[in-house]
């Protein structure tokens, strides 16, 4: 997996560079600002796909006695020096647009600087789709959030086509700083997106959709020694996941048993999640009489209250440390 995912990378690497050239050959045939926001920010794709190159080989590294839980989350800084990038490039455009609007400059070839920016536009969109596309197969966040910066990429530039051909026809050149101005406000929301993501994955900042995911899994496979399940917590590791939780087992189970009940968990969730492998720590708790109300072990030799109702399984009574009911 790890060779593909660097040979993913490496595909949007050396196309980014080369549309990156054909987009700056663009600027200097038209000396449009709005071209050259364009062409800035994609240089933001080279440098973070270099950087995510190195990323995902690092993420790949098995785990050692520095880094037990493996080093996926090198995946998140990568992520977040994307998003700082990016959000520097919008500060620049921004800043290249006013110095435009004070100083508007002449427009040149702009209809052979619009074919050209039309065929990187329709590059960049196959790109994008394939590493999103590629990310979701992967499990790799790196690939995908390279994949959506890509996307925002072809919206800009397609938003910048059409710009600069009322431009081209209608001769209103100060739109050319405007149509930059409103491009940067779009790269910096884009990167603040990505730096906040990198941010919440760095604190362990839980995925909701990764708990329900988890919490239907084991949901729809429950059996009777499995009395509740709380305490869970989910951290993310690149494509990799660990829980830890607690489950409630009868207390009469012997140490087998009872790890035998754990390994059927660890398998079960591997093999329905596929978001990516996942690696748990289970805290096995006995039962008691309180538990007995919503206990679903029809034969049970030490039951002292009657069976009253099953508890359904929610965010709401697994993530806290205490046993339901």
């Amino acid at each position: 997996m790890l060779r593909r995912e660097l040979r993913v990378i490496l595909v949007s690497l050396i196309v980014s560079f080369i549309l990156t050239v054909a987009k700056f050959v663009a600027f200097y045939m038209t000396h449009s600002v709005a071209i050259l926001s364009d062409a800035m920010e994609s240089i933001i794709n080279v440098v973070a796909g270099g950087f995510a190159c190195y990323s995902i080989y690092l993420s790949g590294k098995p785990k050692d006695a520095n880094h037990p839980y493996g080093h996926g989350k090198v995946e998140f800084f990568s992520i977040g020096f994307e998003g700082a990038m990016i959000f520097f490039a919008g500060m620049l455009i921004l800043f290249k647009a006013v110095q435009y609007f004070i100083s508007p400059k002449e427009l040149h070839s702009m209809e052979s600087g619009l074919w050209l920016l039309g065929a990187t536009t329709v590059a960049n969109l196959l790109l994008g789709l394939y590493l999103i596309r590629a990310g979701r197969q992967l499990g790799s966040i790196t690939i995908s959030g390279n994949g959506q910066h890509i996307m925002t990429d072809v919206y800009s530039s397609t938003g910048l086509i059409v710009a600069l051909s009322v431009i081209h026809y209608t001769g209103w050149n100060w739109l050319d700083p405007a149509v930059s101005v409103l491009m940067s406000i779009l790269i910096l929301t884009k990167g603040y997106q990505l730096m906040r993501r990198s941010i919440s994955g760095l604190m362990d900042e839980t995925d909701m959709k990764v708990v329900d995911k988890v919490i239907a899994i084991l949901s729809s496979h429950r059996v009777p020694n499995w009395i509740d399940v709380h305490n869970m917590r989910v951290q993310q590791y690149g494509n990799n996941y660990h829980i830890d939780c607690h489950i409630t087992m009868p207390y009469y189970l012997s140490l087998n048993e009872a790890h035998d009940e754990v390994k059927k968990v660890e398998v079960l969730v591997n093999k329905e999640f596929e978001e990516g492998e996942v690696e748990f720590f289970i805290h096995m708790d006995p039962c008691i009489p309180s538990c007995c109300h919503y206990c679903l072990k029809d034969a049970c030799p030490v039951r002292q209250h009657a069976f009253t109702g099953e508890i359904t399984w929610t965010r709401d009574n697994v993530l806290p440390n205490r046993k339901h009911g």
